[in-house]
């Protein structure tokens, strides 16, 4: 007998609430049930002895890694029924919300038993995990209705429907959240969309009164402390204006991360004086600095740094290469990550050092001495520009040791990965949604065989698809951006965020992409440059792989 959510898919009746959220239950709790399995299934592959084997885990990666994504879907679909729920409180679950939790967890619930693509050649399967057939068999009885009709291709249509009028859901933030997220809206409008295209394709700098402009906002000291001259607001605020920003351009997204990560660096770790000369320049925008951590043999094995820096009297002099530092010549300090101890060949002997450096322009990006630089030429994510930077005696006072202690440096990058991840996830975020619109907005203008392109089913199902999905994204990155605020620890949520929201924006703008057809290859159309934007979200701040090797790490262990 079919379900009253399939009946009203067939009627083209509001989706009744208390069906929904009842079906959505038992769907959480066997999805939970479903993970609970993998998880046995997979740690007994790759911790024989109890604890998880390194060996093991690099013989096993591939299913361990589809485990971390069964966990992030699990942790998905538990943030979607929470923002369901919360919305329903306050009176403002409309149809429109009501369809993206269905199909949410329809297409979720279905992709966990048929497979989940972990990227374009790679996709995990619960044979993949051994999970027992048992199992599966209680699975399937149970999400039988959700999947039925949260795969229905009429919900997509219905969803498709309301997002054709500029509506994409109810985002529930709080009165200052909004307010922060309209400012920011408003900036962009007027700043950014009409002008970020043409700096794309210049692979120009951001404007500097551009800069000023966010500066004006806050947008550089919206998590410093008021006594520093910052808002004191939390992550969450963080990650919507990330989100705002990105959405016009990420580049202008971006800007932000370098002073996030330097203000989370002093603010845990640094001494009181540099508390007292770094947070209020890096607040007000007059410092802007950049992360000085990746060399050309690190990557993400930042133990292996070999950068040196050797203490000369009142200085310490810096020697060795780094490459892929974003905004590096206009920067006026780097948070650098260098070896301060040649005995050791790990993580124990590095130091961070905020670096003071001039300002350079395009004649001269690196007037200081000891410092040069050759840009990398990129294919998007431009505006700051990218380059490798070679250090030969380069002098940082001894002041500029962070903490005063050296040793610690490794520890105190880790500290602000959660940050840097969490503020990734809302990027890719807006990257998802600018995606989303740009690729709405061509299918309502694109006339084809005497329809516009959204009437066609298969442009439908796309862009509600994308809806839903990156209404999902945001919800659990700002969950884990909750969880930094409760002081909470949130390598695995913050990694889950970043996991699901980069593959979200690269598979929103190939389907944008799509939708534009040929126009789409055209340098002239945004979504050439938001295609290319997207893509390397799903490598820097972590790449795709290690961000699962963490959260499968800390599920199994």
């Amino acid at each position: 007998m079919p379900s009253d959510l399939v009946e009203a898919m067939s009627s083209n009746r509001p989706i009744p609430h208390t069906e929904l959220f009842a079906q959505t239950e038992v769907g959480l709790a066997a999805a939970n049930d479903f993970l609970a399995a993998a998880r046995v299934s997979v740690r007994g592959l790759v911790a024989p002895r109890g604890t998880v084997d390194a060996e093991a885990l690099q013989l096993h990666q591939f299913a361990a890694h589809g485990f971390a994504w069964v966990a992030t879907y699990v942790a998905a679909l538990e943030q979607l029924r929470s923002w369901a729920l919360e919305l329903q409180s306050q009176g403002k679950l409309g149809d429109l919300e009501a369809a993206f939790a269905l199909a949410g967890f329809g297409e979720y619930l279905a992709q966990m038993r048929g497979g989940i693509v972990l990227s374009q050649v790679e996709m995990i399967r619960p044979t993949d995990l051994n999970i027992p057939a048992s199992s599966l068999a209680r699975f399937d009885e149970a999400v039988r209705p959700l999947v039925a009709a949260g795969t229905d291709a009429r919900l997509k249509i219905r969803i498709a429907e309301h997002i054709r009028h500029g509506h994409f859901g109810e985002p529930a933030l709080d009165e200052t959240l909004s307010l922060v997220r309209e400012q920011f809206r408003k900036f962009c409008a007027a700043e950014v969309e009409p002008h970020a295209h043409r700096w794309h394709l210049d692979n120009a700098y951001i404007p500097l009164d551009v800069v000023d402009g966010m500066a004006k906002l806050g947008a550089f000291g919206l998590t410093i402390e008021e006594e520093f001259g910052g808002h004191g607001l939390g992550k969450l605020a963080m990650a919507v204006t990330s989100e705002e920003l990105s959405r016009a351009y990420i580049g202008v997204g971006s800007l932000g991360t370098r002073s996030e990560i330097a203000a989370d660096l002093i603010r845990m770790s640094g001494t009181a004086e540099q508390k007292r000369h770094w947070l209020p320049r890096i607040a007000s925008g007059e410092i802007l600095p950049t992360a000085v951590f990746t060399e050309p043999n690190s990557g993400s094995d930042l133990g292996s740094v070999q950068t040196r820096a050797v203490r000369d009297g009142d200085v310490y002099r810096i020697t060795g290469n780094k490459t892929w530092i974003t905004h590096a010549s206009r920067a006026d300090m780097m948070t650098l990550l260098a070896r301060t101890d040649p005995g050791e060949r790990n993580h124990r002997g590095l130091s961070m050092f905020l670096a003071p450096k001039p300002r350079g322009d395009e004649r001269t990006p690196f007037p200081a001495a000891g410092m040069s630089g050759t840009e990398i030429e990129v294919l998007g994510y431009r505006g700051m520009k990218e380059y490798e930077i070679r250090f030969d005696g380069f002098e940082v006072p001894a002041s500029s040791l962070l903490g005063g202690v050296e040793g610690n440096g490794f520890k105190q990058v880790m500290a602000t990965l959660e940050t840097g991840r969490i503020q990734t996830g809302a990027r890719a975020v807006g990257v998802a949604q600018c995606a989303l619109e740009l690729g709405l907005a061509y299918a309502l203008t694109r006339v084809q065989f005497g329809k516009p392109l959204i009437a066609f089913p298969r442009i439908a199902i796309k862009l509600a698809w994308m809806a839903v999905e990156t209404m999902i994204a945001r919800r659990l990155t700002y969950f884990a951006a909750r969880e930094k605020d409760r002081n909470q620890r949130c390598d695995i949520q913050a990694g889950m965020a970043k996991l699901l929201a980069a593959r979200v924006a690269w598979a929103n703008a190939d389907a944008a992409l799509q939708i534009h057809g040929g126009n789409g290859f055209a340098l002239e159309f945004p979504i050439s440059r938001v295609l290319c934007d997207a893509r390397v979200l799903n490598i820097f701040e972590g790449a795709a792989e290690i961000q699962a090797q963490v959260i499968a790490r800390g599920l199994l262990d």
